[in-house]
């Protein structure tokens, strides 16, 4: 990149900027599972998100049609699920069997109550209803190996046992055969029930993977990595945990969330370049124990919790004292264009290092820090972070590419000189098709990009390559969020300054925007 046309945070700048997409330099293919999401039982997202009887759409389940329309539209292919922090407290056999007979529980991670209206087999009901894959995480925090056992042949054991046979006269004959399974969630957090050292979990977690994969050797178990690359045990936890459990798990998990703090919208901006050394550290981590330990397989990431979370705004602080609510409003960030232009660079970010990150979960999926809101017996609609995940889920295909960027930088407090712009792309090796997604973080002044394309048109056998859509999401107040009452006002446009002439690629991006460009 270029250091040499400096900007501020704040300035506008002309400077074009130049990318290099060539067909040579691919990373690894798109995975379909980075476009995953996360349901927890937290807030609003299970009851009165996916779940609320008395909605009009709802189905003979009590699930929320216009829920999962919209999680079909979002092109969400996997979901986490219970949790998160619930999923440290969680029995998961409070949530089966006749409903008028289930408990309701405590759930000491958010300060609520839990009716366990839904359970895994509503879950598994709504996972086939919504065509998403599902990921399911067994509680090491208050309970342990024969819990998570029981659980896995409830669900994956065709019948013939207890649990099986319980599952089957639950009315559910067919196992689910539910592959991803998380061991635990963030268990290195003091506010995480059951919170051990990194040896504890180590041990915890080898022999429930073990035990696990007695019953079941075809499934792929994610283990806890440190639950923020900000906490003192990062680094030295994923060392730890996967020098004990290398051999029997597939993925160690990652969660980051970001948020403008202190007005210090530059910083904001600039997101993804920690999310960038935040992969590059567990990775890392993780092959420094292959190689100590010679081990031949590799352990890649499931970027399992992400987004932007405003962790310091009053809807994040959960009830307190004799107050055990069902289903409170929590969590609920109310999201602007600037975090859209932010979960679009997060998702730059996750494809370009599809190499090594192989699952992903936005957390989380409705009303909580979530792309979709609801109101309770009433209306849907969509955040302004709904729109890049949507675009890059449908029309990210084939191989990921490394862009070559040069780019003016502006100085950023959290994070030094970063680029003006970013941007990954994506090919089709069987169409040829290229869609390109670029966010703009200067946040005063459109700016131009240049694209030579030579290489695409080579390996197109020396076809014409031109613009097919080319779609801006900003707007000059990057403060507008969407609400209930106007939800489409700002919605990504036709760029129309996408054009190209003489096999290059021309596009102005306005300020603080996300932008995709199609090629075919």
């Amino acid at each position: 990149m270029s250091h040499d046309t400096p900007t501020d945070a704040a300035g506008a700048n002309s400077s074009a900027v130049t990318l290099t997409l060539d067909p040579a330099f691919t990373v690894g293919p798109v995975r379909r599972r980075t476009f995953g999401s996360f349901v927890e039982h937290l807030g609003r997202c299970v009851y009165t998100g996916i779940h609320d009887p008395e909605h009009e759409s709802a189905d003979e389940h009590g699930f929320r049609g216009d829920v999962v329309e919209l999680t079909r539209e979002l092109g969400v292919s996997t979901v986490r699920y219970p949790g998160g922090n619930f999923v440290s407290g969680y029995r998961w056999e409070d949530g089966i069997g006749p409903k008028d007979q289930r408990p309701t529980r405590l759930d000491l991670a958010w300060h609520s109550s839990d009716p366990n209206l839904v359970g895994v087999d509503e879950f598994m009901q709504w996972v086939r209803k919504a065509g998403v894959e599902p990921m399911m995480a067994v509680n090491l925090g208050t309970r342990g190996i024969q819990e998570a056992l029981d659980l896995l042949e409830y669900c994956n054991v065709p019948g013939g046992t207890y649990y099986s046979d319980l599952r089957r006269a639950n009315g559910h004959e067919e196992p689910y055969r539910i592959t991803m399974w998380c061991l635990g969630n963030e268990m290195d957090g003091p506010w995480q029930i059951g919170h051990k050292t990194a040896e504890e979990y180590a041990r915890l977690a080898t022999e429930t993977a073990r035990a696990m994969r007695m019953i079941d050797p075809s499934i792929e178990l994610v283990v806890c990595g440190s639950s923020s690359s900000s906490m003192p045990t990062f680094g030295a936890w994923e060392a730890t945990v996967l020098e004990e459990s290398y051999e029997f798990v597939d993925y160690i998990s990652a969660h980051a969330y970001y948020f403008e703090e202190d007005g210090d919208l530059g910083s904001f901006l600039a997101s993804a370049v920690d999310m960038d050394h935040f992969i590059e550290s567990v990775t890392a981590a993780a092959d420094y124990v292959r190689a100590a330990g010679k081990h031949t397989k590799r352990i890649n990431i499931s970027f399992d919790e992400w987004n932007v979370w405003y962790q310091k705004r009053a809807e994040s602080v959960p009830p307190t004292g004799d107050d055990w609510p069902v289903a409170p409003v929590l969590l609920e960030d109310r999201y602007n264009v600037a975090d859209a232009v932010v979960v679009g660079n997060l998702l730059v970010s996750l494809l370009r290092n599809t190499d090594r990150v192989h699952a992903a979960s936005l957390a989380q999926l409705v009303n909580v820090i979530a792309p979709i809101m609801t109101e309770p017996g009433g209306r849907s609609w969509k955040q302004t972070i709904f729109h890049p995940f949507a675009q890059a889920s449908e029309h990210a295909v084939g191989d990921v590419l490394r862009v070559g960027i040069e780019a003016p930088t502006y100085p950023t407090a959290r994070f030094g000189e970063v680029p003006l712009v970013d941007a990954v792309a994506t090919r089709d090796p069987e169409t040829g098709a290229v869609s390109l997604f670029v966010v703009n973080r200067s946040t005063d002044g459109s700016t131009g990009v240049t694209v030579d394309l030579s290489a695409l048109r080579h390996a197109a056998g020396g076809a014409d390559v031109d613009v097919v859509e080319a779609l801006t999401l900003s707007n000059p107040d990057h403060t507008w969020a969407a609400t209930a009452d106007d939800s489409t006002s700002v919605l990504p446009q036709d760029n129309s300054t996408a054009k190209v002439v003489d096999g290059v690629l021309t596009v102005d991006l306005p300020a603080v925007s996300w932008t995709m460009v199609r090629l075919g």
